[in-house]
């Protein structure tokens, strides 16, 4: 089915804290056993495979924020709600008669006025993920572990009640929210005017809570506590099987939203929209499971709240773009940096717009029409709150991986952020906060510090990180902590 002006529709497929080890089949649970996908692998083998695609603004809500509006948020905002002064993409892509549609169960993007709903022509909130206020009862929750194991109780009792009713699989989530996303489809893909629909599941996050038998595949016959929320850390507090079990809970939650997404595709073939649609399929950040001896993708103890480096584990995230019947399409892997801009301005390109983002249409990557896209990805919370929590920039080159510690010490007495789940935590350095070096040609895995070694090559990239900085406009105040930085800088 194609619009009647030739147009292509476009569907944004985000599933958060989603690995890019999960698209390649290269998470392990335990034991050599391996989460697998098989939808997620099949619309690979159609699409082009993105294997150097890096978040740039993180986590959750400045991710949102840098794909709705294709600009490097960091640089001026904090997890916060969407600016009234935002032109986000839904609005742009209505100058090209484009109808648009937000399908999403992610909650911090919506609930409390964040507003990412803006712009869109309709949007459906699936309700109950997380610490949602959706549900009051059962006033007695049984908690799945002892309570210091979870990052916040309260929240795990909301989402335990917020889900008490679930009976069967469509009852779940994540099923809600494709359930959601194809039955627009089958409402809406007669329509003249071609659409833009966007799809955000917030699973695989946490906490892990997929239908019984996609956990049982992983890791069967486990008798132990079941730490669906764990704390962020160092992850030392977990048992070996506890650690093992927490890696086959959120494989079996990947493998249900695998699932769910594999709906939506059989829709759209069904309905006959590969002629003129493009399916997008992304995420926003990872998360550790024992690597780097964290588990998370921060540090939260109780009421303070820590940034942790953003490593591979983290930065590095999934795309695939599956491009339209009618314009070839593509099976084909692309190994240059890419980011979420790129993904904003792809979608203008597709839609026939040309307007000018902070990022650069893929097209004309995967029409061989340039050999090399850009020198150097950036990986960062807001910058707008300095160095306080031990915060640290990711300056990702094809060879090299810098993570970069501001030389600035100065600590205000009570500095608050909402980043991680919107609730309020003094913002407290964790541990040694220093600069790392890695390269990424013999240590992917980022085992070997070589900051001695290379102060050089560091030095060079932090350069061209300020230089970044300036050309995207950002003031002195969000600058001058990396202007002098920890083993670089006398």
């Amino acid at each position: 089915m194609t619009t009647s002006n030739g147009k292509i529709n476009i569907i944004l497929i985000v599933s958060d804290t989603f690995r890019y080890d999960l698209i390649t089949g290269d998470f392990i649970v335990k034991g050599g056993v391996r989460a697998t996908l098989p939808h997620l692998s099949a619309l690979s083998q159609s699409s082009v495979k993105f294997t150097r695609h890096y978040t740039a603004s993180f986590p959750t809500v400045p991710n949102r924020h840098d794909l709705l509006t294709g600009r490097y948020t960091f640089t001026y905002a904090d997890w916060e709600p969407l600016p009234k002064s935002e032109v986000t993409l839904p609005m742009m892509l209505k100058k090209a008669g484009y109808t648009s549609m937000l399908i999403a169960d992610t909650p911090h993007i919506l609930k409390d006025g964040f507003n990412y709903d803006r712009g869109f022509d309709a949007w459906e909130w699936i309700r109950g993920q997380e610490n949602d206020r959706y549900r009051t009862d059962p006033r007695e929750v049984k908690l799945p572990c002892r309570p210091e194991k979870l990052r916040n109780v309260e929240t795990t009792i909301q989402h335990i009640r917020n889900n008490f009713l679930r009976q069967f699989e469509e009852d779940w989530t994540t099923a809600k929210t494709a359930i959601a996303a194809i039955r627009w489809l089958e409402r809406n893909y007669k329509d003249n005017a071609p659409f833009f629909l966007y799809v955000d599941f917030f699973d695989p996050h946490e906490p892990w809570d997929p239908p019984r038998e996609f956990v049982e595949r992983y890791d069967p016959g486990y008798e132990g506590e079941e730490v669906i929320y764990p704390a962020y850390g160092p992850s030392d507090y977990l048992t070996k099987d506890e650690l093992a079990h927490c890696r086959a809970l959120y494989a079996g939650e990947a493998t249900f939203v695998d699932k769910w997404i594999g709906r939506i595709i059989e829709k759209v073939e069904e309905l006959g929209l590969w002629e003129n649609t493009a399916l997008i399929f992304t995420s926003d950040h990872g998360f550790y499971f024992g690597e780097h001896g964290l588990i998370g993708k921060s540090i939260i103890m109780g009421g303070v709240h820590g940034f942790a480096p953003l490593y591979e584990e983290v930065a590095h995230i999934p795309l695939l773009i599956r491009l339209p019947d009618k314009l070839g399409v593509r099976s084909l892997t692309v190994s240059e940096l890419t980011q979420p801009q790129d993904v904003t301005a792809t979608i203008l390109n597709l839609a026939g717009l040309d307007i000018k983002t902070e990022g650069r249409s893929l097209i004309p990557l995967i029409e061989g029409e340039v050999e090399s896209w850009r020198d150097f990805a950036i990986s960062t919370p807001p910058l707008v709150r300095g160095a306080v929590g031990g915060l640290r920039p990711t300056i990702t080159t094809k060879d090299w991986s810098l993570i970069l510690a501001s030389a600035e010490t100065t600590i205000p007495k009570e500095e608050y952020t909402m980043v991680v789940d919107g609730k309020p935590r003094l913002l407290r350095p964790f541990g040694n906060v220093d600069t790392e070096l890695y390269d990424l040609r013999t240590d992917p895995h980022q085992q070997v510090n070589v900051i001695d070694r290379e102060v050089e090559v560091a030095k060079q990239l932090r350069d061209k990180f300020i230089l970044f900085l300036k050309t995207l406009g950002a003031k002195e105040e969000v600058i001058k902590p990396w202007l002098k930085c920890k083993k670089l800088d006398k």
